[in-house]
């Protein structure tokens, strides 16, 4: 009997696998449940905006715009939201904000989200929030440290991914006299994090998070949030 990859559809987010990555190296995007797309969009704004339709390539425009003007020290700028079943969907180009522990619990306040950061320079995370409580998070790149109130609360899902849980510090200590097949296997897995990360979104809200869902309308509103500095 043909069983069905539930990564295969979700290989377009891994820039390992393709360059043509249209979301590029470092991105945000976060599912918020029973919230419409102008409320998510007031909440990345601080109740200053409730969005404008129009559609991903504006929003990439808007991005590069804000890029120039700031030097990406405070990530994009801007979101990007459409509505998908009982959840709404916001695309983050070149952000974090959605991972940031203080900003995920605003933003989840009344609500659940599922977040997923991809930073090619940095590490992937996947944070996990209701009502403004962190309930489970990992590093993609190490599902077996996790942290949360209930940090154990996706693992079934996890597991029927394929995710190793169990798992030591010392299994990742990667040795250059090891097997070269152990080392192809270690990089197939590590190829696999970004698509899993969204299989492990899609089973915990029925959105699979596929490479059309950009060509929707969408509505697009600022980012407020902002990196602070202390001198001295």
């Amino acid at each position: 009997m043909a069983t069905t990859d539930p990564l295969a559809p979700l290989q377009w987010l891994n820039a390992s696998e393709s360059q043509a990555d249209p979301l590029g190296e470092i991105f945000s995007v976060g599912f918020f449940r029973n919230l419409d797309p102008s409320e998510v969009v007031r909440r990345f704004s601080k109740g200053d905006d409730s969005g404008q339709e129009s559609d991903f390539e504006e929003l990439n425009d808007r991005m590069v715009e804000f890029l120039g003007k700031t030097g990406g020290v405070h990530g994009g700028g801007h979101v990007g939201v459409f509505r998908a079943g009982a959840w709404s969907v916001a695309i983050e180009p070149v952000g974090w904000w959605m991972t940031d522990r203080k900003t995920l619990a605003e933003l989840s306040r009344d609500c659940e989200v599922l977040a997923i950061t991809i930073h090619g320079y940095a590490e992937h995370s996947l944070e996990y929030a209701i009502d403004g409580t962190i309930v489970t998070g990992h590093r993609l790149e190490y599902p077996h440290i996790r942290w949360g109130c209930d940090p154990d609360r996706l693992n079934d899902y996890m597991r029927e991914l394929g995710m190793e849980l169990d798992m030591t510090d010392d299994d990742y200590v990667y040795d250059a006299d090891e097997d070269e097949s152990d080392s192809d296997a270690w990089d197939i897995s590590y190829s696999a994090v970004v698509p899993r990360a969204f299989a492990l979104a899609a089973k915990v809200t029925g959105v699979s998070f596929t490479a059309d869902m950009l060509d929707q309308p969408m509505l697009i509103g600022p980012i407020a949030y902002r990196m602070s500095y202390r001198s001295g």
